[in-house]
């Protein structure tokens, strides 16, 4: 992905242990050795981020200190795509522009004066060597589609965003092939037990990147690595990518459990009869898919995380506890932001439905049957009890 050949001195293939040992005895060299593998000249490289919502935001606080402390390596100004709103009368780009906070997905937290919030997308990517993305998986073709053509052809992308792509011609389609597809770029990826929340106020949480190659997700672990958010690099690509979508799934029936007044021991149920189903659907559709992934923190970290914490719990134990509309909910809940879990739902749904494997996934299914109120919720358990995994 990042060139070959050698330079500097530098043997063709540079091990993750050669690097560290750079970084110890000769810090310049280990800094030429990340440049080598980047396959790029020796300049800075230029980071934007690709959203600012919750997440986005707690992400461009990590990325907005770390290029400053890397400055070998990074550019200091960090662009932030955000579309634009008003808030109290205001831009919420001036706001973030001038008080270094997003009030609206993440107020509360400081974010570093070095990134720069800009409402055009293009704008934003146009000059970026790094293009991290962290929107709302519905929107990322329309977003790729403004970008196609006028950002680097040698640009590199991250995918932090949680979810599938789904069209009748294609079927499901994970959102780093959309990006690759749309934009002709490699796009590697970072899921993890990563609560924003908890993320912003650098509380102690582990991600994993997973990338073509494990010298391309050490470079990619530059960008996000911290004292406080601690970074593991997987090949195993797609099935960290897949474990980031259907956690969020699992996690709505973690909801409903809540939402039922059922205890801990049926909420652990759900996340192991969850996590049942995630192995085989990625064993099912993901090539290569191996079980190890599912232990690092995208797989059972990240499920435990969200099935305690996160926002498609909240929606799950909303929707037992309410009548209202799932946008309504997320009116309510997010302020007009998403939940990814249903959407998620839906998309699998329609490709289980197509192959004729709805039953083998029942937990997935009545998620989806729930969310659209064709089942009760209090079915919900009856579903569990009659799981294929107690057969």
């Amino acid at each position: 992905m990042f060139g070959s050949g050698s330079s500097c001195g530098l043997p063709v293939l540079l091990t993750d242990v050669y690097c560290k040992t750079l970084l110890v005895l000769n810090k310049p060299r280990y800094i030429a050795c990340l440049h080598y593998l980047w396959g790029k000249t020796m300049g800075k490289k230029r980071v934007c981020i690709v959203g600012s919502g919750n997440w986005g935001s707690a992400i461009a606080k990590i990325i907005g200190k770390n290029v400053r402390d890397r400055s070998e390596l990074f550019e200091e100004t960090v662009m932030m795509y955000m579309y634009e709103e008003l808030v109290n009368g205001r831009k919420l780009t001036e706001i973030v522009n001038t008080e270094h906070e997003n009030v609206k997905y993440l107020p509360g937290i400081k974010l570093p004066d070095n990134i720069v919030a800009v409402p055009d997308v293009v704008e934003a990517s146009k000059d970026a060597d790094i293009l991290i993305f962290v929107i709302p998986h519905q929107f990322v073709k329309t977003t790729c589609r403004s970008m196609a053509g006028k950002i680097k052809k040698d640009a590199v992308a991250v995918s932090l965003i949680k979810g599938f792509d789904q069209t009748p011609e294609v079927g499901i389609q994970l959102i780093s092939t959309v990006i690759h597809d749309m934009l002709n770029i490699d796009c590697a990826v970072l899921m993890g037990a990563n609560l924003a929340h908890e993320v912003a106020e650098e509380q102690f949480c582990e991600t994993t990147i997973g990338a073509a190659t494990e010298e391309e997700g050490n470079l990619i672990k530059e960008v996000f690595e911290t004292p406080y958010f601690r970074c593991s690099v997987v090949t195993d690509a797609q099935t960290v990518e897949m474990c980031g979508a259907l956690k969020n799934v699992v996690a709505i029936g973690a909801g409903i459990v809540d939402g039922l007044k059922m205890g801990d021991n049926t909420k652990a149920a759900v996340i192991r009869l969850g996590l049942m189903e995630m192995v085989a659907f990625g064993e099912m559709f993901i090539p290569g898919c191996t079980r190890e992934t599912f232990f690092e923190s995208c797989g059972v970290a990240d499920l435990v995380a969200t099935c305690h914490g996160g926002r498609n719990r909240m929606l799950g134990e909303a929707v037992v506890q309410s009548e209202k509309t799932l946008k309504e909910l997320e009116k309510e809940i997010l302020h007009g932001q998403s939940f990814q879990g249903p959407l998620v739902a839906r998309e699998i749904y329609s490709m289980l439905e197509l192959k004729n494997l709805t039953e083998r996934f029942p937990l997935f299914t009545a998620i989806h049957q729930i969310c659209k109120r064709e089942m009760d919720p209090r079915d919900f358990i009856e579903c569990l009890r009659n799981h294929p995994e107690h057969l």
